[in-house]
């Protein structure tokens, strides 16, 4: 079983699904935008499989700073600009398991992966 995980160390949610994963044993690579990068063919991947509208964290305060005018001309080539540049505003965690990508963390949600 493979299990890959990408997001930022530091990040509370990431830490939560970290933890879920330890304490039902099942081991995971955990990829940190921060340490290891990201590049474009990895995000189109994830735009891909997820959309690059659910991949954009707009929650967080890197999309806040962005002028209105950034957000109000959003696309799928700028979007992807901006998270090359900030990965921070990548929604997280990203998990890969099993050739499906699942976003975000719920335990109720990593139940039913691991099922």
């Amino acid at each position: 079983m493979t299990v890959m995980m990408y997001g930022i160390s530091n990040c509370d949610t990431i830490k939560k699904a970290k933890k879920y994963l330890q304490d039902n044993n099942i081991e995971f690579t955990f990829h940190d935008y921060r340490k290891e990068g990201i590049d474009e063919a990895l995000l189109a991947t994830f735009f891909e499989h997820l959309g690059w509208e659910n991949v954009l964290n707009k929650r967080g305060t890197t999309y806040r700073a962005l002028s209105d005018e950034q957000k109000q001309n959003l696309s799928e080539t700028s979007a992807k600009q901006h998270l090359l540049d900030a990965p921070a505003m990548i929604k997280r965690p990203i998990l890969l398991y099993q050739g499906q990508y699942h976003l975000g963390f719920k335990a109720a949600q990593y139940d039913e992966i691991f099922a």
